[in-house]
This record gives structure tokens, C-alpha cells and sequence, in this order.
């Protein structure tokens, strides 16, 4: 997918609206994990090294009521940019209006300014969230350009992504969401084989148009987590107290069935007796759970088989967790396959999508052994779908 990029457009004395994903965790008015931002940095030192002038600006959280707003202004987000940048960051707490106008009017090259939390505009009319085309042309007319480098909203059509793209000259992508494009668009449209798609998660609700899509693609789909346990019940086994979805079992058996043998499902899980971190962990095959037992994780035996499959694939990717891996008792068969495929980085492309996955891999230390860890949830997973995201959409082609 040929997108214009940031390094397609002139930056020098331009006003460059750019949009960021810095919808980050606050606790008592408190950042406590910064990676959305320091993901953003080089896309931001960029458009200052080539002399722009640069407008910033990001959701954070949902805006339903004036305490909503209270909570999430952006102004502890642009202090902790101007930490990382070392550089002063002008915060605007507008979101339109004189104040916010003079301001970007006074900027000078090399500059920075962050407005106001883009979601504030949701308070009256979902004006952001539903793409007011009003909201959407005022934006535009406050640059010369626009770059967008949040796909954490790629999935949707708001008036700080669409609604810019449609009422400016030049919508190109920032080198963040370049790279989502380039890993996780390249692993669907042209893997290197043999693909290997690794799937976990509660439900497979949440994962069907997921799995479908994967199916048409991938040579292996591994499937582990909760999702698994109504698989194993479309096979006829018993599966005690595991989360089951019972109006999903007959989908289960069409899929197993369609699959051709592409859908590999571990031979043991490790159980408990309750949903709890202290409970004591039992490792069962699948055909013996006790009724009187739920699934948490993966056993070691189905490590063993998925890290086979692992081993010699080109491309990797992973969405969804293998177990309750925010439990330590039960947080092994995530932590394994992880440690598997850092084994592979060298010779494959590996690539998180995002959600639990991610986060789990960043809780066990190993952000650094994969080739790409994305930055959306959401996003991620309806890329995956093979849906067309209306912010990448939104982007110029080349």
C-alpha cells in the first residue's frame, strides 16, 4: 500500500497539523507508561529538524460530562513531551477559537504547540467522534499540511483524522503509521512463508472476522487463551468450568472444519480450581479437564507443539494472550511463546498486534526481541479483519 509519507512533503515554514496517539494511562494526574509518546518522537523531531511548525494534537479517554474533562486535559502530556524533547512545548488548553489561532499565527519554524484534547469537542454532539464536517474543515484550515501518525484511531472516521484529510491539500502518514502500514498491511497483503498466525483472548467472538481472514492467508493458525476452550468443546470434549461460548460452538466445529487442519490447538492446559491469582495451578490434558476445573493457560506440552510450528516460520503474527498471563501462576504459556519468538527475530518477521498481546510482552521485559509491536488495539484487530481503516484510507496514495 503506496502512502505518502512525511518525507513526500515540504515542512520548511509550513504549518503542520499532525495528529498523535497520547491517549496515554494517568493515575493521580500522573503518566504511568509514556509509550505512546516516545513512539511519536521521531516523527516530531523530524517535521522540527526540517523547519516546520508544528500544531500537535491527540484524544485522551472518553469525554461524556465536565468532570470527564477535568480528568483528561492534555496539559500533563505536552509537560511530559517537552521532558523527552528537551525542547519547549506551548500547551493551548482551546480546542478552537481566537486564542488557540493567534497562537499557531505566532509560531515560529522549528516550534511546537499542542492543543486541547480533540474528544473535548465531544461534550456537544459528538462533533469529533462523528466527524462534524464543520469541526473537520476548521481544523484543516489551521495548517498547510497534515500528518497523521495515530493508529491507535486509524479504525475510525473522526473530524481529527478523516475530517482533516478531506479539506486539505496534503494528508500524508508520520513514520509511525508508516510502519504499521509496512509491517502489519505487508504480513496480510505479501508474507514471507510459511505465515504463522498465533491467536489468544477470551472470546472468539471478538476474534471470528479475525480468524476468517487469517484462514485465507496464514499456513498455521495457533489458538490459545480462553477462546480455545470452546474450540476444544466443538471437538466433543469436556471442558468444566473453562469460559465457554455456547452460541459459538457450532461456528467452532464450520471453522475446525473449513480450516483443513490449519488451526492447531494445544494438547494441555493448566487449570485451577477458581479464577484467582493464589489458586493452585493443575496441568491437564485436554481430554481429562475436571468438571470441577477452569482453564487458565496453556500447558507446557502445547508450548512444545506451538514453539515447533514457531521455529521455522518467516512471518509471525501474534494478537491475544495464551492464559491469564496477569496472574503469575498462570502467565507461562504467554511468557513462552514470547520467548519463542524472539528466538526467530533474526530469520522472521515478528509483529505483536497490539491489545494484552503487547502489553504482556512489555510486562516480561521483551519489547525488544520482535520485529514490531503495534500501537492499537482496536486498530490492529480490524487491520487483521482485512478492513480498509478509514484513517489510513484517508492518506494520499502515492
Amino acid at each position: 500500500m503506496a502512502k505518502k509519507t512525511i518525507r513526500d512533503i515540504e515542512l520548511k515554514d509550513k504549518k503542520v497539523l499532525m495528529r498523535v496517539d497520547f491517549n496515554v494511562p494517568i493515575q493521580n494526574g500522573k503518566i504511568s507508561d509514556d509509550n505512546r509518546i516516545r513512539a511519536a518522537l521521531p516523527t516530531i523531531e523530524y517535521a522540527i529538524e526540517k523547519g516546520g511548525k508544528l500544531i500537535l494534537f491527540s484524544h485522551l479517554g472518553r469525554i461524556k460530562t465536565e468532570e470527564d474533562k477535568a480528568k483528561n486535559s492534555l496539559a500533563v502530556v505536552a509537560t511530559r513531551l517537552e521532558e523527552l524533547l528537551g525542547k519547549k512545548v506551548t500547551f493551548i488548553p482551546e480546542t478552537r477559537g481566537e486564542k488557540l489561532e493567534a497562537a499557531i499565527n505566532n509560531l515560529k519554524s522549528g516550534e511546537v504547540l499542542m492543543f486541547e484534547n480533540t474528544r473535548f469537542e465531544d461534550l456537544e454532539g459528538k462533533k469529533e467522534s462523528k466527524n462534524d464536517p464543520e469541526l473537520g474543515k476548521y481544523w484543516a484550515s489551521l495548517g498547510d499540511v497534515f500528518v497523521n501518525d495515530a493508529f491507535g484511531t486509524a479504525h475510525r472516521a473522526h473530524a481529527s483524522n478523516v475530517g482533516i484529510s478531506e479539506n486539505i491539500e496534503e494528508a500524508v502518514a508520520g513514520f509511525l503509521l508508516e510502519k504499521e502500514i509496512n509491517f502489519i498491511g505487508g504480513a496480510l497483503e505479501n508474507p514471507e512463508r510459511p505465515f504463522v498466525a498465533i491467536l489468544g483472548g477470551a472470546k472468539v467472538s471478538d476474534k471470528i472476522e479475525v480468524i476468517n481472514n487469517l484462514l485465507k492467508i496464514a499456513d498455521k493458525v495457533l489458538i490459545g487463551g480462553g477462546m480455545a476452550f470452546t474450540f476444544y468443546k466443538a471437538m466433543g470434549y469436556e471442558i468444566g468450568k473453562s469460559l465457554l461460548e455456547e452460541d459459538k460452538v457450532d461456528l467452532a466445529k464450520q471453522l475446525l472444519k473449513e480450516a483443513n487442519g490449519k488451526i492447531v490447538l494445544g494438547s494441555d492446559v493448566v487449570t485451577a480450581k477458581e479464577f484467582n491469582k493464589d489458586a493452585q495451578p493443575f496441568v491437564r490434558k485436554v481430554t481429562e479437564i475436571p468438571s470441577d476445573e477452569l482453564g487458565m493457560d496453556i500447558g507446557p506440552e502445547s508450548v512444545k507443539e506451538f514453539a515447533e510450528i514457531i521455529k521455522d516460520a518467516k512471518t509471525v503474527v501474534w494478537n491475544g494472550p495464551m492464559g491469564v498471563f496477569e496472574f503469575e501462576s498462570f502467565a507461562n504459556g504467554t511468557k513462552q511463546v514470547a520467548l519463542e519468538l524472539t528466538k526467530i527475530k533474526d530469520h522472521a518477521t515478528t509483529i505483536i498486534g497490539g491489545g494484552d498481546s503487547a502489553a504482556a510482552v512489555i510486562e516480561f521485559g521483551l519489547e525488544d526481541g520482535f520485529s514490531h509491536i503495534s500501537t492499537g488495539g482496536g486498530a490492529s484487530l480490524e487491520y487483521l479483519e482485512g478492513k480498509e481503516l478509514p484513517g489510513i484510507k484517508a492518506v494520499k496514495d502515492k
